[in-house]
């Protein structure tokens, strides 16, 4: 899973204005709230993810990420 976490900074911090937030994150950092990323680009957050990651992520689970442990879960379902 860490390599899971070391991925999603590297993409998470292209998306966020202070970069140091996304250093400390966990299952329960919330994407929008505690990274301070903004709605409209949790798309191209999803985008990247699913290049990263060679997997497709659907519009329903794409709308209950709210977490990097949701995200997380999503990834996980798809690359097992």
């Amino acid at each position: 899973m860490q390599q899971i976490i070391d991925k999603l900074k590297a993409i998470l911090t292209k998306y966020t204005l202070e970069k140091q937030l996304v250093e400390g994150i966990n299952e329960q950092t919330l994407i929008l709230k505690d990274l301070k990323i903004n709605s409209a680009r949790i798309i191209d957050v999803i985008l990247d993810v699913e290049e990263e990651f060679e997997i497709e992520i659907d519009d329903i689970p794409m709308e209950k990420i709210r977490s990097i442990g949701d995200l997380i879960t999503e990834i996980q379902k798809r690359i097992s």
